[in-house]
């Protein structure tokens, strides 16, 4: 496959990856409204914050290093996928193992909710990891169908999960009010086993049939999906396996980055269910756009740069026509998540209160909400140019330097969690978005380090995707400036026709921003055009 193949695919899968966290985005934070209205929000915060910190950990660190090691490449042309398959199916065992582990704490270390506000909580630990072991029955076919580029696969496959949970979710809602933790237990089951099933029955029609031949697929039966030694070669790909290992000591610091607030309201109750239940809320509503936006295209040209980049080895040893790509990609990746960014941080900042007070009523708007949305919108530019920064360190480094960074993610992480315990005993919520900003600070310095010196000695300078231009920084300030007025004066007390004429203040002023990105971001819009949009670039090729 050339370079400009991986480049197609890999657009295509970030595009469809964001269209699938819309959809997904969407319905849950419908979801959350509807719920919002049935339950309590201690029952709210017991299931957002720590179930699904017990699922998300158990996953996590099951299969992500597998993953990562698998999809890098690192064993070139040669590698065996009997090898690799039987590799990834060790994230079954490992996960029964962490699921074992994480149910005793849970139950036996971690205080237990009142089970007249908060019923059946022994259970719904018990059944959240069942529900992430299930999920790793579908890894192996998971990997294979990323690595392939099998885009509308998750597409179908993870749209129809989150369909059938939210369906169950809120007819339990509805009529069986009293069944507590057991609604979400039961929903999240039915999640995980529809992720497994509609894998498993692609699969089991893809495989042998003409597609298959057609596309070089390089399993022909079920049965090859199945752990097995094959004639004359190791059970697994050693070199895989010691660069799993690697990442697999990365994953268990990134993942205490990643879910560090929850790790900390959980083991150390610097919050109450209530108010945990509160800023998840809030923590969701803000973090909408980075995940339905820069994650699916953090995951997707991850696959890129480790496809087109020769890992650990420096510019001039590599083919400059790729090296040429990935520069440019990364320069327009760059710029992209940096202009979206920017806009969030701006217009997030006049529209925190009235967004907060339409979604979950006085509830939300009145006390720490609004600062910590506002606040979460600041982090949302960080967070943006922290995940294509790193997705481009993590493709190209060696193992020595990912063992070396592993080092760097210690020291972090052990940071992040003074700096939350500390901060939010100082500022309650929001000093768990103050500790994720200065951690994430660090993080980008980090990576910005390392692709100044990657691309040192050649002629491409990608960090120049950083520096927007000045009239889009003018429309940016002056926006900022006319929105935080109108807030001022029009919201949000005084009705909604007052509240209208803010939202169209708002959207005029947005409307300039984007003429200011069309005037002067060319090289931007024609990337977004040609690898972001799946119907113009059909048209283009």
């Amino acid at each position: 496959m050339s370079t400009q193949d991986v480049l197609k695919n890999a657009s295509t899968l970030a595009s469809y990856n964001v269209l699938l966290q819309v959809m997904f985005r969407v319905l849950t934070f419908l979801l959350n409204a509807f719920t919002l209205r049935f339950v309590s929000k201690e029952l709210i915060g017991v299931v957002n914050v720590r179930l699904t910190l017990l699922y998300s950990t158990l996953v996590f660190l099951s299969r992500e290093a597998f993953r990562r090691a698998c999809l890098s490449g690192v064993s070139g042309t040669n590698h065996s996928w009997r090898q690799v398959i039987n590799l990834l199916w060790l994230t079954l065992p490992l996960g029964v193992l962490w699921a074992a582990l994480l149910v005793c704490v849970w139950l036996w270390l971690l205080e237990v909710p009142d089970p007249l506000t908060v019923p059946y909580y022994g259970p719904a630990v018990v059944l959240f990891a069942l529900s992430g072991v299930q999920e790793l029955l579908a890894e192996p076919l998971m990997v294979l169908a990323q690595a392939h580029m099998f885009v509308r696969l998750k597409v179908v496959a993870e749209s129809l999960a989150m369909i059938a949970k939210c369906s169950m979710t809120v007819v339990l809602v509805v009529f069986a009010r009293e069944w507590g933790l057991y609604i979400f237990s039961a929903a999240h089951l039915v999640y995980t086993g529809f992720l497994v099933l509609c894998y498993a029955v692609y699969f089991i029609r893809f495989l042998g049939s003409q597609e298959a031949a057609k596309k070089g697929f390089p399993l022909h039966r079920v049965g090859d999906l199945l752990p097995c030694r094959a004639d004359g070669e190791p059970l697994v790909d050693w070199t895989l396996a010691r660069l799993t290992w690697s990442f697999f000591k990365q994953s268990f610091l990134k993942q205490i980055l990643t879910e560090g607030e929850r790790y900390v309201m959980t083991f150390l109750n610097v919050l109450s269910f209530g108010d945990q239940g509160v800023y998840d809320i809030v923590n969701n509503l803000g973090s909408m756009v980075a995940r339905f936006i820069f994650l699916p295209i953090e995951e997707s040209f991850y696959i890129f740069f480790a496809k087109v980049l020769e890992r650990g080895r420096d510019v001039k040893s590599q083919k400059q026509e790729d090296v040429a790509i990935a520069a440019e990609v990364l320069e327009c990746l760059l710029k992209l998540v940096l202009v979206v960014g920017l806009i969030i941080s701006v217009f997030g900042y006049a529209y925190s209160y009235l967004a907060l007070d339409i979604y979950g009523g006085s509830l939300l708007s009145s006390g720490a909400g609004p600062t910590l949305l506002r606040c979460y919108s600041c982090y949302v530019l960080l967070l943006a140019v922290n995940g294509v920064t790193e997705c481009f360190v993590f493709a190209a480094m060696s193992q020595k330097e990912v063992d070396r960074y592993n080092l760097v993610m210690l020291a972090l992480s052990v940071s992040f969690l003074f700096l939350s315990y500390m901060l939010t005993w100082w500022a309650g919520g929001v000093g768990f978005i103050l500790a994720n900003c200065l951690n994430m600070g660090l993080r980008i310095l980090h990576s910005l380090l390392y692709i100044r010196r990657y691309f040192q000695s050649s002629q491409w300078k990608p960090l120049r995707g950083l520096l927007p231009s000045p009239l889009l920084l003018l429309a940016l300030a002056v926006s900022a400036v006319v929105t935080a007025l109108s807030e001022g004066v029009f919201c949000c007390d005084s009705g909604w026709l007052l509240r209208l004429v803010h939202i169209a203040v708002g959207a005029a002023c947005l409307l300039g921003v984007f003429v200011a990105v069309l005037l002067t971001e060319t090289q931007l819009i024609q990337f977004v055009r040609t690898q972001l949009m799946p119907k113009y670039r059909k048209k283009h090729t």
